[in-house]
């Protein structure tokens, strides 16, 4: 599916009054069953292999393997079952391994309607933080991955982490901005560090704010921290202006899955026998 189309889709839901929903997809399984519920984005990135495998998702950001390898090899796994809804490419935009260019046209090529910025350094704070952008690894990378994702007709859909962060990429072209208030909670592997959801309010509006200066039509998603479950994504629609949807990754495909094999394994170990 190409961009045209896709933006065309996600417009006329938000129009028909209905939330965008996206999602991560770490396994074919996956896909499979967001797509089976009406899904309106499939993201595939390499956290959703680590989360799946029963990691926590921030495995993702650490060395234990190639993100932009990972998530081509997925693609093999995600894109065959996929019908007709969007997936992106979790693209690691300070890779320095990767003529970014050249790795972006073998994204489209693989079959990617779009690109997200993940890995992203935007999780990452502190002196380490300090000393990427220091060092030529920082967050105007993945900026500069965005802009060259719209300039070939891919669909951009980048996390930010502050206003600025939303004003640069709604300037490097964005279609779908999705303020990222940090790692999900709830769940076995979830964080216990986060933000209160009126916080997440506040930061998702502002963000939201800055975006929409630059590009009036720009889509804006929630996604992260205590937003987990549809009632929290439900609190922070409901309390914001302009925020048309949600993007979960831990929140689609790991919440439910925990919960719904735990609940069958417990269901059959009621029965009897005679």
């Amino acid at each position: 599916m190409d961009r045209s189309t896709a933006l065309e889709r996600l417009r006329k839901t938000v129009a028909a009054g209905r939330p965008v929903i996206g999602g991560g997809a770490g396994t074919g399984l996956s896909a499979k069953s967001a797509e089976a519920g009406g899904i309106d984005l499939l993201i595939i990135y390499n956290s959703g292999r680590y989360r799946m495998a029963g990691r926590g998702s921030l495995a993702g950001l650490l060395a234990y393997g190639d993100a932009n390898a990972i998530v081509m090899e997925m693609a093999d796994e995600v894109l065959p079952v996929v019908r007709d809804t969007p997936v992106l490419a979790g693209v690691n935009g300070t890779d320095p391994f990767r003529q970014m260019g050249r790795f972006l046209d073998q994204v489209a090529e693989a079959g990617f309607t779009g690109v997200q910025n993940f890995p992203t350094v935007g999780l990452i704070d502190g002196v380490f933080r300090q000393n990427l952008e220091e060092t030529g690894m920082g967050f105007a990378l993945e900026v500069e991955m965005i802009a060259a994702a719209h300039e070939r007709g891919l669909l951009t859909a980048p996390y930010v982490f502050d206003p600025e962060q939303a004003t640069a990429m709604a300037e490097a072209g964005a279609d779908v901005l999705v303020p990222h208030m940090g790692l999900t909670t709830k769940g076995t592997i979830g964080a216990h560090t986060a933000f209160t959801l009126d916080e997440c309010v506040a930061r998702v509006q502002a963000m939201r704010d800055a975006a929409i200066a630059v590009d009036p039509d720009i889509l804006v998603l929630c996604h992260g921290g205590p937003i987990a479950e549809p009632a929290d994504a439900q609190y922070v629609l409901a309390r914001t202006e302009g925020v048309v949807g949600f993007f979960g990754a831990s929140s689609i495909e790991r919440l439910p899955t925990e919960s719904g094999i735990r609940r069958q394994t417990e269901d059959f170990k009621a029965i009897s026998f005679r």
